[in-house]
């Protein structure tokens, strides 16, 4: 039996989990989520059908990748205690180190819970993704919402390119230095060890980059589908109030509404239930990740402020990272003040007009005891933590970058 064109390239798209809709063709995804199906086979999941021997190779993938993150986090750490007593060559390893072990808490932290990923990828693109033909305004929206994380995809990408320039200058200047600051406990220079150490390095920067603008889209891109499913959700029943009022009806008008109500009541719980399964799987990783911000964006703006033309690359890895928290703390902002005005939403949704114009006694008591329970189980508006510590906002946000700031004001004071 012949092989069909394309058939190798659709075998190995198989292997790696691609989400589709309710109709069953393939869900469009935005680049940066594509390139990071693509890049990360760690953080990304398998297909639910695949095989043990599928399986059991991803698995030992992982596991050796986890051993080549742990050596570099051995030589990155050594190069931090052989520089020590200097500040310089200190903050110069730091970023890097900072963002490997990151990196690795957040990408296998994923990789053991992959499973858990797919199906919440598979919950929202059957239940939650806003599609064009359907809702082209609302989604219209959400990629003007995303931009910003597009843009820091984009800037990522960049800071990636600054570490091809570095086999450049070895050539160039017959030197053989790594991408990153690493002290090894033998002479990686010699050619049968720097070349597959050097290729080493390049796989843990395309792990690392990958993961870092990946995950932020994959987040935004369910958040801002939330988002837009709980304004969606205040259209229709401002919708369904008008559509009875205009009839005129007084006999069953109230009964109507308490069964529109009703259905919207359960939509809700289900966002909520959504967003809960959301919460659960970023909680970690996003804790991890303010937790790691401070002392990054520290390290990064110090080397940037001290010599400006000579870190080019710690200048983009700051603007990246800067914007990568600004874009974060932007959308679960968004989603914060949504959730937050939902209990507002009953309140105004035209229930007094429909009350004021029945004339069932017993509906209208029965309604208004519905629309006080939907206030009441909105009264508190649903956000993402990171380990309930903190909310994903601005507010957040400009708390991290605050800190940041004042390390840096006093590692500065101590040059």
């Amino acid at each position: 039996m012949g092989v069909r064109p394309g058939g190798r390239r659709a075998v190995m798209s198989f292997l790696r989990y691609r989400p589709r809709l309710p109709g069953g063709e393939l869900a469009p995804m935005p680049w940066p989520v594509s390139l990071y199906r693509t890049l990360n086979h760690i953080a990304w999941p398998l297909g639910a059908d695949s095989g043990r021997c599928t399986v059991f190779l991803d698995r030992l993938l992982i596991f050796l990748g986890f051993l080549v993150f742990c050596e570099h986090n051995e030589v990155d750490f050594h190069y931090l205690i052989a520089n020590r007593q200097d500040m310089d060559n200190l903050l110069t390893g730091m970023p890097t180190y900072l963002i490997l072990v990151e990196m690795q808490i957040r990408c296998y932290q994923l990789a053991w819970h992959k499973d858990r990923f797919r199906a919440l990828l598979q919950r929202f693109y059957e239940e939650i993704y806003v599609s064009a033909d359907k809702e082209p305004h609302l989604f219209a929206r959400i990629q003007r919402q995303m931009l910003a994380t597009r843009l820091n995809s984009t800037v990522y990408l960049l800071a990636l390119f600054n570490f091809f320039l570095v086999p450049v200058t070895n050539v160039i200047y017959h030197r053989r230095e790594m991408l990153y600051k690493q002290v090894y406990p033998f002479d990686n220079t010699q050619l049968q060890y720097f070349i597959p150490l050097l290729g080493l390095n390049f796989w843990v920067g395309f792990i690392i980059t990958s993961m870092l603008f990946g995950e932020l889209n994959v987040m935004g891109e369910l958040m801002m589908h939330l988002n837009a499913r709980y304004v969606q959700l205040g259209q229709d029943l401002r919708r369904s109030a008008r559509r009875l009022l205009e009839r005129r009806c007084t006999v069953d008008i109230a009964s109507s509404y308490r069964r529109t109500l009703t259905e919207i009541l359960r939509r809700n719980a289900a966002l909520r239930d959504f967003g809960q399964r959301m919460e659960e799987e970023f909680s970690l990783r996003i804790f991890v990740m303010f937790a790691f911000s401070a002392g990054l964006l520290c390290a990064l703006f110090f080397k940037a402020f001290t010599n400006p033309w000579g870190n080019v690359a710690y200048i983009v890895w700051f603007l990246a990272k800067f914007m990568e928290l600004l874009a974060l703390g932007m959308l679960g902002s968004i989603l914060l003040k949504t959730t937050d005005d939902l209990g507002m939403m009953y309140y105004t949704a035209d229930w007094e007009q429909v009350v004021h114009q029945s004339d069932n006694v017993g509906d209208n008591v029965k309604l208004m005891r519905l629309v006080s329970l939907a206030i009441q189980l909105n009264s508190r508006p649903f956000f993402i933590t990171g380990l309930n510590y903190f909310r994903v906002s601005l507010t957040a946000v400009l708390k991290i970058i605050q800190g940041a700031f004042s390390y840096f004001t006093f590692l500065n004071s101590m040059r």
